[in-house]
């Protein structure tokens, strides 16, 4: 659990400061305009709240198809953007949950949504790892760059399945790391929380959800961020 609690917390505390102190303060081993709003630019919610504060490295929403009345989670929800977009998609008949472990950006996601007068979403604390959420709750599950920095990602994938309704889906972002990464970039914390040591393989990914119940796995690289990282979109559905 040490090691465990050593991550969680250099991450909370990074994204705490990029709460307050800006999204620029994340990603210091990468050039802007790989992660972040820049990456909605062309889309109908380039203007959207929270927008600006997204620390992600796509568009997740994009590609989720959701529709309305349908319950949606955003794992690791930051200053809420993306579920700001999923819950207008969704509309009043639908529910929209985010979840984030940073008391600072679970303040700012409110008051977003206070500000944009968005009544379909609930903002919940928690880790990845126990999402507090019954079984078989949700039908989509958004992410943004944030699986990448979980401390134990095949359990963050069980526990995305376990709250996921049977047939549903999940439409993830997340930065996929190449299989001769050196380890020496893996053993960089301050990488880490920049979003490239902690990431999984392609191969880990698709291992990790098929193990978690996942079928009809995508990976689609979009862009790259690292020398030896780049940005996909992971589509799955769950076994129904």
């Amino acid at each position: 659990m040490t090691k465990t609690n050593n991550i969680r917390e250099a991450v909370r505390s990074r994204y705490a400061a990029a709460a307050t102190d800006g999204p620029q303060t994340v990603t210091p081993c990468c050039a802007p305009q790989q992660f972040g709003a820049s990456l909605y630019l062309g889309t109908e919610n380039a203007d959207d709240i929270g927008i600006a504060d997204s620390l992600g490295c796509g568009v997740p929403t994009q590609v989720a198809n959701l529709s309305t009345g349908e319950t949606v989670l955003d794992l690791g929800s930051g200053a809420g953007g993306d579920a700001l977009i999923a819950a207008r998609r969704v509309g009043p008949d639908g529910k929209v949950y985010g979840l984030d472990m940073t008391d600072e950006m679970l303040d700012a996601a409110r008051q977003n949504a206070l500000t944009a007068g968005v009544h379909n979403i609930e903002f919940l604390k928690g880790y990845l790892e126990e999402i507090p959420l019954p079984d078989n709750t949700v039908d989509v599950a958004l992410s943004n760059c944030v699986i990448n920095l979980a401390a134990d990602k095949r359990l963050v994938l069980a526990e995305a399945a376990r709250v996921i309704k049977p047939g549903g889906r999940i439409a993830f972002s997340d930065v996929i790391a190449q299989a001769d990464m050196p380890n020496d970039v893996r053993a960089d914390m301050e990488q880490l929380i920049g979003c490239i040591a902690g990431a999984l393989t392609e191969e880990q990914f698709e291992q990790y959800l098929r193990e978690a119940g996942f079928t009809d796995i995508s990976i689609e690289p979009t862009h790259a961020v690292h020398e030896f990282a780049n940005a996909a979109i992971i589509k799955a559905n769950l076994k129904g």
